[in-house]
């Protein structure tokens, strides 16, 4: 068994095929560095991450793929599945070795498996679209708490920027605690330190809300309430619906 044990970045999952090439032995299993070795392991090589190397894959990759299937690879990536960078490797490695685009080839297990996955992570960015909600802070910054089941948070970004351009705003992924501030002017990832207890219940105290924000929260459950019709509840159609792992972060579930 060939083991290759990397930093578990993107790029340096590139840096793997490269080097596989290079060295023309290709991987059986991919660990992160510093991971037990499995106890049948004849061979490993460390891979150094290289952005040059990871650049060269990636033209590569150009040549072969359509835009789409380039943009599903880092789709996928974000989901952090077990096994998604072998799963990743195995089509990136088919794709270079073909003669035609295998990118529809859904009779092929790794092409098929990997459609399926970015259907599921394309599914959860539209759902932290969805169902984001705001609350506003003293200083005008509007704060929203998420906790999205892959790392999707930075394929919400280009659509907030465009949606939310007039205001200033904070997304934050408590699960993976970073999250994106865009002041107006760009959008940029940030990480804190010190985690204040809204960044971990993902809800502002009073003492940090805008003076008219729990007012706004007061209004909208009451409207969510004065709409809704008794007679037409449907729980098993709003679960499914509005899945529960989102209510704690929607203010008319509070």
């Amino acid at each position: 068994m060939i083991v290759f044990c990397y930093d578990k970045t993107f790029e340096g999952l590139l840096t793997a095929v490269f080097d596989a090439y290079a060295r023309r032995t290709f991987p059986d299993q991919l660990l992160e560095e510093g991971e037990i070795l499995p106890l049948f392991c004849e061979e490993t090589h460390n891979v150094i991450t290289d952005t040059e190397k990871a650049g060269r894959v990636w033209s590569g990759l150009e040549k072969k793929l359509s835009a789409s299937a380039l943009s599903s690879l880092t789709v996928c990536w974000l989901s952090e599945l077990p096994g998604v960078d072998k799963l990743l490797f195995n089509y990136i490695r088919k794709a270079i070795d073909t003669t035609v685009s295998i990118e529809l080839n859904f009779g092929d297990p790794d092409v098929l498996q990997l459609s399926q996955i970015w259907k599921q992570v394309s599914n959860e960015r539209l759902r932290i679209i969805q169902f984001l909600r705001f609350q506003k802070t003293t200083d005008e910054t509007y704060f929203a708490p998420v906790e999205p089941i892959y790392n999707v948070l930075p394929l919400t970004i280009p659509h907030l920027e465009d949606r939310y351009a007039g205001q200033k705003w904070l997304v934050y992924d408590i699960k993976r605690e970073y999250g994106y501030y865009y002041d107006m002017q760009e959008t940029r990832e940030v990480r804190f330190e010190a985690k204040d207890k809204h960044l971990l219940s993902g809800l502002l105290d009073e003492s940090l809300m805008d003076k008219d924000e729990l007012l706004f929260q007061q209004l909208w459950k009451a409207y969510f309430k004065a709409t809704a019709i008794k007679e037409r509840i449907n729980p098993r159609l709003h679960k499914q619906h509005l899945p529960v792992r989102f209510w704690k972060y929607l203010t008319e579930k509070q």
